[in-house]
């Protein structure tokens, strides 16, 4: 053994007994190896018996596991590995609501849903106007002993007697052949006149003779024939079948036609609204 390494090893056994010493004995021991050297442990354990009751210290000690070389520790090497993880912690308190956020776009329509049930059934209505006809009348002549003159140019068929009706009295006469519709309405107006002559027939309405009601016959022994509907539009309107003032041969109701009878004439007038 040289006189260094025995100079060495008294130095670490005198360190080693100097640390191992009681607090009876608290002394700072300060050990300084020579220039250019160190404090070496050769071999065995390092022991610090008073090392769990010394003062704490902020910052720890790390070595050189290829060397031993003592000194501070390299930043991060001195955590250890993460532990395990802790039981979860209690749910904290339900934060404030935030904004409403911005309204999303439709969604698709989705299926029709089943038909409901059918609902109560609604109070009846008014009575409507009543349809069909309204009112009639029928006016007649019989040739003889009506007639018995000839209708002149401009003048009007008297159908002086009185048939059956409906009795309200708004189709009436007012003379042998002049008859008062008394409300505003439509009216169907027939008549059938036998005549000796060619020639024709109109209806008048407040002497106004209504042109697309002319009927007429050329020649033969057929009766003049006649089925119109007409308009009103004022009440107690007057209403005549007339010789057309535009002709010119007067018109002979014919008696006795086609027999030893009177032969009928007749003016047949409906209100149908």
């Amino acid at each position: 053994m040289t006189a260094v390494s025995l100079h060495r090893s008294l130095l670490t056994f005198a360190i080693a007994n100097a640390l191992s010493l009681s607090a009876a004995f608290a002394q700072d021991v300060t050990v300084t190896p020579p220039g250019g050297g160190g404090f070496k442990v050769q071999s065995g354990n390092l022991t610090v018996s008073g090392l769990p009751g010394a003062t704490q210290q902020a910052s720890p000690v790390c070595y050189n596991a290829a060397s031993g070389v003592v000194g501070p520790c390299v930043p991060g090497s001195s955590i250890g590995p993460t532990g395990a993880t802790g039981p979860t912690g209690a749910t904290g308190a339900t934060g404030p609501a935030g904004p409403v956020g911005p309204v999303g776009a439709t969604g698709a329509t989705g299926a029709t849903g089943a038909t409901g049930a059918t609902g109560a059934t609604g109070a009846i209505g008014p009575t409507g106007a009543a349809g069909g006809i309204l009112d009639f009348a029928d006016f007649f002549a019989l040739m003889p002993p009506d007639n018995a003159a000839t209708v002149g140019v401009g003048t009007d068929v008297q159908f002086p007697q009185n048939g059956p009706s409906s009795g309200t009295g708004l189709i009436a006469r007012t003379g042998p052949n002049t008859f008062n519709l008394a409300s505003i309405g439509t009216y169907q107006i027939m008549f059938q006149v036998s005549v000796t002559e060619a020639g024709q027939l109109v209806l008048t309405l407040n002497s106004a003779e209504l042109a697309y009601t002319v009927v007429g016959r050329a020649t033969g022994t057929n009766e003049i024939v006649g089925m119109s509907l007409i308009q009103t539009t004022v009440i107690n309107s007057i209403l005549t079948v007339r010789n057309p003032a535009s002709e010119s041969t007067a018109l002979t109701i014919t008696p006795l036609a086609g027999g030893t009878n009177p032969a009928s004439a007749h003016l047949v007038i409906t209100r149908l609204r």
